[in-house]
């Protein structure tokens, strides 16, 4: 036996099972606790009968990665768990939630725990109709299926419940947690029209393979999604393998192999990855001289698949590593096992020999390696008895499917958003309901705190804000304020800014003293100050000069709207006197000045509106004032 790594003792968690626990991506986890405690023997009949009970709408369906699994396990408590890799196809996620509920009907007494790498999706799909109290903060341990509904631990029952405590409470106060009406239609919405649906989720094509390759679809159809896994995450290595073609093609033999057209049956997801994806045929695959044979073109990525798939899986096996040991590795990482040193280095071999051979000899090393060769030994036994083409020959494989779904999406996504933006909508008309019969039951104590207000406090108070003096600290607000001080060095500022100004000022002195003539600023200001009427006539100059700046400004802004934006004194009025002359009018409005107060609290309001009684920066202004304006309450109405 070797000697484990030393940070592997009785105080540290064992990594191996630690890693397992790990949430993989694009996997659905799903755990099954029955109401009493079961011995092993009781929970492998209740295995069993489960199984059975799935088995007719799981015995035709193609799974994108794996398909619907379950197995014992005794950690907390004895009960059966699964987990299934959906990746690119979300009806496996759906079509597993369909599974689940069913098994919560045929077996009453369990209640059954879901949730994805987003969480519990069921509680995100349900997300316009959840009770105000739930958030993803508070929800673990709180969403349960259980004869076929969607359960809910109340927050008033158990504020923090663990496992634990929600199954007590499930089997003692089961009416007590069934979810709201609404939110069960969301779920069976969702599940509606399955394993019908499911179904139609399969696509089938025809294809020319290998006469090998058709051998095992013939006997293992379902390895289709590994080889298509194959196919679409391939890499470098797994290339070099197609490129070989040692297991399908007799080694690389082309023409001593024969092919056939077969049908295939796959996921829409699948059709859609091999369809997408252009890829080389190897050198020693034999493709016909037509381009554009789809049928030549599919089976060519789905033998290469096959071809990568299998050599992986092998290396894989014998290694007994996969994602097993990637998960140890770098449990080791994480607790400093390698001690920091370089990859490569002598050290850091010796360490990792040590964690390879602790690794080889425990036992999710020979799980591993049995799941991983499981897959290998399967084809490696269909192509172990004779085989030829002949038995092909003679079957008329079906045409394929029509794929024009492949290519009219935007109509079911475009569905799909319409759906969601209506029960958007009638979440919103809801909630604008309920906070309308909630402002009508305190109409009259909001509607007098509405009529009491003056507006006349708030020009006051704001000309009161804006005429304070204000200093570097910023601007003053009421004592009972604690803002956060400005920290800034007072002394240093002052001294960079006379240093700024004293160099500007010698600059403006050496210019004005290389001027021809060689006067300066000071010798024009004596020579003004000894001629009054130049003084007088200057400033009578710039008087004249203002005024005219002014009214051509003036009549540039008559042209433009920016006068609409404000409010005159004489609007009212001016309304009124509906019979004087365009003559007078025109001079009213040219000559009308803006009333400030009532332009003022004309955009305050129109900007609090805006916030729609969220917090905003007007709402923050008044407050630090004192001033809160009271509640919109026609606001959607």
């Amino acid at each position: 036996m070797a000697t484990p790594p030393p940070f592997m003792n009785s105080n540290n968690p064992n990594p191996l099972t630690q890693g397992s626990s790990r949430l993989p991506e694009d996997t659905v986890i799903y755990s099954i606790y029955p109401d009493n405690p079961l011995s092993q023997d009781s929970l492998q009949s209740l295995h069993l009968q489960i199984l059975n009970a799935v088995s007719p709408f799981t015995t035709s369906y193609i799974w994108q990665h794996e398909p619907f699994t379950l197995s014992i396990a005794f950690h907390p408590f004895p009960h059966l768990k699964g987990h299934l890799r959906f990746g690119d196809n979300l009806n496996d996620e759906w079509f597993t939630v369909f599974l689940l509920f069913r098994i919560s009907v045929a077996f009453p007494s369990v209640s059954i725990q879901v949730h994805d790498s987003d969480g519990d999706f069921l509680l995100i799909e349900a997300a316009y109709h959840l009770p105000r109290w739930l958030n993803p903060e508070n929800s673990q341990n709180r969403s349960f299926i259980r004869r076929g509904k969607l359960h809910i631990i109340p927050k008033s029952a158990l504020p923090n419940p663990t496992l634990t405590e929600s199954l007590n409470f499930l089997i003692e106060n089961e009416q007590a947690a069934v979810a709201q009406d609404s939110m069960q239609s969301v779920i069976q919405n969702r599940i509606t029209g399955y394993p019908e649906k499911a179904k139609l989720n399969t696509h089938s094509v025809r294809v020319r393979v290998p006469v090998s390759v058709a051998r095992v679809f013939k006997h293992a159809p379902s390895l289709i999604s590994l080889a298509v896994e194959g196919f679409y995450d391939r890499d470098m290595d797994s290339m070099k393998n197609a490129a070989k073609m040692e297991r399908f093609l007799k080694g690389g033999k082309g023409g001593e192999e024969e092919m056939v057209t077969v049908a295939v049956k796959m996921s829409r997801a699948m059709y859609a990855q091999l369809m997408q994806q252009r890829f080389q045929a190897p050198k020693c695959y034999p493709m016909p001289p037509k381009k554009g044979d789809l049928e030549a073109e599919l089976g060519m990525k789905i033998a290469c698949g096959f071809e990568m798939m299998y050599q992986e899986k092998k290396k894989e096996g014998e290694e007994g590593k996969g994602s097993g040991w990637k998960k140890y590795k770098e449990s080791l990482e994480k607790s400093g096992y390698f001690k920091g040193l370089i990859p490569g280095s002598n050290e850091y071999k010796r360490l990792m020999e040590n964690a390879e051979e602790y690794y080889k000899n425990s036992s999710l090393f020979s799980k591993t390696r049995a799941m991983l060769n499981a897959p290998v030994r399967q084809i490696d036994e269909i192509l172990s008895l004779p085989y030829s083409a002949d038995e092909f020959k003679n079957e008329d494989a079906p045409p394929s499917d029509d794929d024009s779904w492949l290519y009219s999406g935007e109509d079911e996504l475009n569905s799909a958003l319409q759906d969601r933006q209506k029960e958007m909508e009638l979440y919103e008309l809801k909630r604008k309901k309920k906070k309308s019969k909630e402002q009508k039951d305190t109409g009259a104590s909001s509607s007098l705190k509405g009529e009491d207000f003056d507006l006349s406090e708030l020009v006051t108070t704001m000309q009161g804000f804006i005429h304070k003096m204000s200093s570097y600290e910023g601007a003053e607000v009421p004592n009972d304020r604690d803002p956060k001080e400005v920290e800034l060095d007072v002394e240093r500022f002052m001294k960079d800014v006379e240093s700024v100004m004293k160099y500007q000022g010698d600059e403006n002195v050496t210019r004005d003293m290389d001027d021809d003539g060689g006067s300066s600023d000071m010798d024009f200001a004596a020579d003004e100050s000894e001629n009054g009427s130049d003084m007088s006539d200057h400033e009578d100059g710039e008087d004249s000069f203002m005024h005219s700046y002014s009214d051509v400004m003036n009549n540039e802004l008559k042209s433009t709207t920016l006068k609409k934006s404000f409010v005159h004194a004489n609007e009212q009025t001016s309304v009124k006197n509906e019979g004087t002359s365009n003559a007078t009018e025109d001079m009213d409005e040219e000559f009308s000045p803006v009333d400030v107060d009532v332009n003022l609290v004309k955009n305050l309001l129109d900007s609090f509106s805006c916030q729609q009684g969220l917090p905003g920066p007007t709402s923050n202004l008044l407050g630090l004032m004192g001033v809160n304006l009271p509640k919109d309450d026609n606001k959607g109405k």
